[in-house]
Parts: C-alpha cells; structure tokens; sequence
C-alpha cells in the first residue's frame, strides 16, 4: 500500500471524503435536529478547522517553506512556533475539523465514518511517510519536537 504514500493531495481526500458522507447520509439514518442547529454547528466546527489550517499554512509561509504536502523534501525549515506548539499538523486538523462540521450538518450518523476515514487515511499515506523525511532532513530537531508535540491535538 505504500503506492498511495503522499501521492494524494489532503484537500482533494478532504473533498472525496465530503461527497462521500453525502452519500451516506442520504441512505443511512439521521439525526433529526433543526437545519438551524445543524447550520449553527457547521459554521462554527468549519471556522475552527479554517482557522487551524490557515493558522499552519501562514506559519509555513512565514519562514518561507513549501506547503506542498507531495512534496516534504522541498522543506527548508522545520516550523515549531505558533499553532504547531499545539499539534504538529494544523492544515490536516482543520481539514478533519470541517469534515467533522460536515458531519454536523448532515445530521448523519454514517457521515461520522468521513471524517474518521480522512483521519486514518491522512495518518498513514500522508503524515508518516512526511514525518519519516522530516526525521531524515532534519534529524535530532525534528525528533525532540516530536516527542514535545502531538501529532494531530
């Protein structure tokens, strides 16, 4: 399965993941709650995850470094300031985190499967094989920030 290993881009997993809870909301069970309430959810569970993810993508062009998430070879900085004292990767939190608003707004319990299926995917196609160049690049740096700093929260 390393074939799949940082071949996708994580939005388009995020969007492929969205479709899917679509789909799955229509045939599984829902929850019935007011549009309301389920707007009101959305809207502040996806601005938590916008502001995670352009929190992570501002600290990254800051010092300079690729945001191409195919490509972590390219970097040329470890960033450890900012939100990523917190996690370690903000851009797939908040990816997850507006799935999860989805979810909300769906009114599904299937949908709920997205958001952990992006979760799982991102964890071993993506945030594995990063971390293991990021180990090579930038050596005992990137070890201790690991062990300080949790990969998703």
């Amino acid at each position: 399965m390393s074939m799949l290993e940082l071949k996708i881009p994580p939005p388009l997993v995020a969007v492929l993941a969205g479709i899917a809870m679509w789909f799955a909301a229509r045939v599984g069970p829902s929850v019935q709650l007011p549009l309301s309430v389920r707007i009101a959810a959305f809207v502040i569970i996806a601005l938590v995850g916008g502001a995670t993810a352009a929190a992570g993508d501002l600290a990254f062009r800051r010092v300079k470094t690729t945001i191409n998430p195919l490509r972590p070879e390219k970097a040329t900085a470890l960033v450890t300031s900012g939100i990523y004292r917190f996690t370690r990767n903000p851009m797939y939190l908040g990816l997850a985190l507006v799935l999860l608003g989805w979810a909300a707004f769906l009114g599904s319990l299937l949908a709920l499967a997205g958001p952990i299926a992006f979760v799982l995917y991102i964890d071993r196609f993506q945030i594995a094989p990063e971390e293991r160049v990021l180990l090579a690049k930038f050596g005992s740096a990137y070890a201790q920030y690991k062990a300080r700093v949790r990969r998703w929260l």
